[in-house]
């Protein structure tokens, strides 16, 4: 075995803290997710992929299967406070031969966002992507018109790698070029401590 391949592949799990839970997609999550994404008509931006109304199940399917097939073990958020699923998140581009992960494919109603929500999301991916699967790098990719995604990832720590120009379709048949970011495991460290500090000040207020 090569000494970069995770320490454990990664699986369904259940990921918890801060109020928030991370729990295997299901299909039963789908009516739960559709009120979510209606939260804002999130389908209606231009920069995300936000399943639109009708296409939810076919959404699911699709994570499930790059689930089967090994490289993606998608979430849906839960907020622990109200009970209810106010998004979903994914591990996507998974590459066990040299210890490589992508977090994407996250989208949260619009009352969740600029919240603690998604901090605890990335808190609870990044360490269990690090310390449990051992990964030795993860990755980010967005739209490069999607500037708030792109300042919430800076705001990570991560490593701008560049920009895949002319790299994917938009939903309304438009290319985009797009972003990648990048973090290393020796750089997890101070990450996790600025995250974690980033969720004190938010109980503190």
């Amino acid at each position: 075995m090569s000494s970069t391949s995770f320490r454990q592949l990664p699986s369904p799990v259940t990921l918890s803290g801060n109020g928030v839970s991370l729990v295997p997609l299901l299909p039963e999550h789908g009516q739960a997710l559709d009120n979510a994404a209606a939260d804002g008509k999130l389908w209606q931006l231009r920069v995300t992929s936000v399943p639109a109304p009708g296409e939810m199940a076919a959404y699911i399917d699709t994570a499930l299967a790059g689930q089967e097939a090994g490289h993606m073990l998608p979430f849906a958020v839960i907020d622990e406070n109200s009970g209810d699923v106010v998004g979903s998140t994914r591990y996507h581009d998974i590459v066990p031969a040299v210890a490589r992960l992508e977090i994407g494919y996250t989208w949260y109603a619009k009352r969740c966002q600029r919240s603690h929500i998604n901090t605890t999301c990335k808190l609870l991916l990044l360490r269990h992507a690090f310390d449990t699967l051992g990964a030795v790098v993860v990755g980010w990719r967005t739209d490069n018109f999607n500037f708030a995604s792109q300042k919430a990832i800076e705001r990570l720590g991560a490593h701008k790698d560049g920009v895949l120009r002319h790299h994917a379709l938009r939903r309304d048949g438009s290319v985009r070029d797009t972003v990648a970011y990048s973090l290393l495991a020796g750089e997890w460290p101070e990450v996790q401590k600025h995250l974690e500090y980033q969720l004190t000040r938010h109980h503190a207020d």
